[in-house]
């Protein structure tokens, strides 16, 4: 049982995040007198259909200041109005919480996601604060870190158990929200997006590589984000007097995953897919530690017609924090040639190196740090915010 940063609101509130990051696990530790609803269960799921009124029936009857859980309500997104109605006929009396794993079909059948009645809040895999440090590197970068695969000690146990992460997407996320028509030119497209992490997207050439049409493909990331298996990271555009690279990247959730849905887990890592798995993570990092701690901001990225890039830009308000990532045992100063251009365009607050060596420099203005001590900075509230 690993003992994870996020806290229970005082309100109600919907709990979104990828599967297999631990939701349910969380959930039952922090509410064990809950009434519990598990729609993951058939037998639960065609109870509720069968007796449509049983829900309510049985929130009625719980005694005040009960919470309630509905595990996975994208299942079932008829729910969604009677909790409205008991929460609006009794506001209160219960209190509950909602986890899901995909917000498709809840936007897709219209359904009322309560708002300003429910706080939203994000789920992730682990981060290295909740591991206790920081696993060996390639093994963090080949295996990621959802809790499952983590709890894993054999290699061949955490192959399995991705791989069988990757089927189970396609035959439960997938196959039952009728996500896609072909279920044959999605798993082309995930392996083709999956050798493209993290790069700057290129629409039409992924559709070339999986043979599918670009409309097509571009559904396809839409589903992606749908199911919280990967973000946009969209290109900064600050006023610069040089033209900047406007595309989006494209980031699956997890450096595990992408080497599952790219077909590479039985394979040695190989140096250039290491640099984008270790960006992976570190927006990982980023993205659980923006919403553990309700930083807040957004990020992006920054690129120029020539090439230089920043592999991350915070912004909030009008503080800026670049930071650059480098999978790399020696620091090269050129690693800061972009953080410098990029500063001569506007002001930054805080500019960050991150590679992995072992000791932390100074390159002119930027603190160059080996990975653990940045994410030591950064769950201690010393790199985003302040």
């Amino acid at each position: 049982m690993f003992a994870r940063s996020a806290r229970v609101p005082a309100r109600s509130f919907l709990l979104l995040g990828p599967r297999g990051t631990g939701k349910t696990t969380w959930l039952r530790a922090q509410l064990p007198q809950a009434l519990w609803f598990d729609l993951v269960l058939d037998r639960e799921m065609l109870r509720l259909v069968q007796s449509p009124e049983a829900f309510r029936q049985e929130v009625l009857a719980a005694k005040r200041g009960t919470w309630v859980v509905v595990d996975e309500i994208q299942r079932l997104p008829s729910l969604m109005g009677d909790i409205q109605d008991l929460m609006a006929r009794h506001p209160s009396r219960w209190r509950f919480a909602l986890t899901g794993s995909s917000a498709r079909r809840l936007r897709r059948e219209g359904v009322n996601l309560l708002p300003a009645r429910v706080v939203n809040q994000r789920f992730f895999p682990l981060t290295a604060q909740e591991l206790g440090g920081l696993p060996p590197l390639d093994d963090l970068l080949s295996f990621g870190t959802l809790p499952a695969v983590r709890a894993a000690q054999a290699r061949s146990a955490r192959v399995r158990l991705l791989e069988a992460y990757v089927e189970n997407y396609l035959a439960q996320e997938i196959r039952i929200e009728a996500a896609v028509k072909r279920l044959d030119s999605f798993a082309r497209f995930l392996r083709v997006a999956a050798l493209a992490n993290g790069q700057v997207t290129n629409v039409s050439s992924i559709a070339r590589d999986a043979g599918v049409a670009r409309p097509t493909v571009q559904g396809y990331f839409d589903t992606l984000v749908d199911t919280l298996l990967g973000v946009w990271l969209p290109a900064w555009r600050p006023r610069a007097k040089v033209k900047e690279v406007a595309h989006p990247k494209f980031y699956l959730f997890d450096p595990g995953v992408v080497r599952a849905l790219g077909g590479r887990l039985r394979e040695p890592m190989e140096r250039e897919e290491r640099g984008h798995l270790l960006e992976t993570y570190v927006l990982h990092e980023l993205r659980a530690h923006i919403e553990q701690r309700s930083v807040g901001g957004e990020l992006s990225y920054w690129r120029t017609p020539a090439g230089s890039e920043v592999d991350f830009i915070w912004t909030r308000g009008g503080k800026t924090v670049a930071i650059e990532v480098k999978a790399k045992d020696r620091w090269d100063p050129r690693g800061v040639q972009a953080l410098h251009s990029l500063g001569t365009a506007l002001p930054l607050g805080k500019a960050f190196g991150v590679y992995l060596g072992a000791r932390a420099l100074r390159d002119a203005d930027v603190e160059v740090l080996p990975l653990g001590q940045f994410l030591e900075r950064l769950h201690a509230g010393r790199v985003l915010g302040k």
